[in-house]
């Protein structure tokens, strides 16, 4: 699992690439919250557009940060998931919590 970022102001852009599981999520976990201890990122987007595959630790890795920014009054947006990915999404109810971007470039 690959994880880029970009800060644009007090918004944090995550994008993945592979495959965020158990073997991965740990890892994912501790590097985005490396970057949130920038308090100054009120806003999260997950650019979902790579991922492969993901389990039931990829939603915790998801949900966990979203726990994370809403405590400070933030918000997270997801975007570019594949269908598979948004169906697991859907049914674990991240998309109640949070805005669902559709496709962006």
């Amino acid at each position: 699992m690959k994880v880029t970022w970009k800060k644009h102001g007090a918004t944090l852009r995550l994008r993945f690439s592979g495959e965020l599981d158990h073997h991965s999520a740990a890892d994912v976990r501790r590097e985005i919250d490396g970057l949130l201890s920038d308090t100054a990122i009120g806003f999260i987007v997950f650019d979902l557009g790579g991922v492969t595959f993901m389990d039931s630790s990829g939603i915790g890795v998801i949900l966990g940060r979203y726990r994370m920014i809403a405590a400070r009054g933030g918000g997270m947006d997801i975007i570019n998931a594949s269908r598979q990915i948004e169906r697991i999404l859907r049914m674990a109810g991240v998309y109640t919590l949070c805005t669902q971007g559709g496709t962006v470039e």
